[in-house]
């Protein structure tokens, strides 16, 4: 998948240290980017945008704890 274009952003709820976070690209048409802010020109996992919304949605329920 080309990700070219994508437009990177992290929560405003992230630190600015630099720290774990994870980056999101939702302007390319059909595909939601997820990207590992420490290490931007690395792998890049693409979702159906209705996927991601699906799991943002689990997350926030917290449906996922252990």
């Amino acid at each position: 998948m080309d990700l070219t274009g994508a437009q990177w952003r992290k929560s405003s709820k992230s630190g600015g240290n630099g720290g774990a976070c994870v980056e999101v690209a939702d302007n390319l048409p059909g595909v939601v980017g997820v990207r590992d802010s420490k290490d931007p020109t690395g792998p890049a996992l693409v979702f159906a945008p209705g996927a991601f919304v699906a799991f943002v949605g689990n997350v926030k329920a917290d449906r996922f704890a252990a």
